[in-house]
């Protein structure tokens, strides 16, 4: 039992240890994030709610008029 009880416990510090988001966004080339990192910008937002942020080589050209 307490072999079990302590499995129990390293699994659940473990998932709040790992950092990062596996959702991926603008077709596998922007990262669902709280908040985007230096460079990055947002176009959209992920299914989660938060942002997609991408990297200036995937960011879209914007058409201006």
């Amino acid at each position: 039992m307490k072999a079990f009880l302590l499995t129990l416990a390293a699994l659940v510090l473990l998932s709040q240890v790992t950092s990062g988001s596996a959702e991926k966004c603008w077709n596998l080339r922007g990262s669902c994030r709280e908040k985007c990192i230096r460079n990055e910008k947002l176009y959209i937002f992920c299914m989660s709610g938060k942002l997609c942020c991408l990297k200036p080589k995937f960011q879209p050209n914007m058409l201006q008029r």
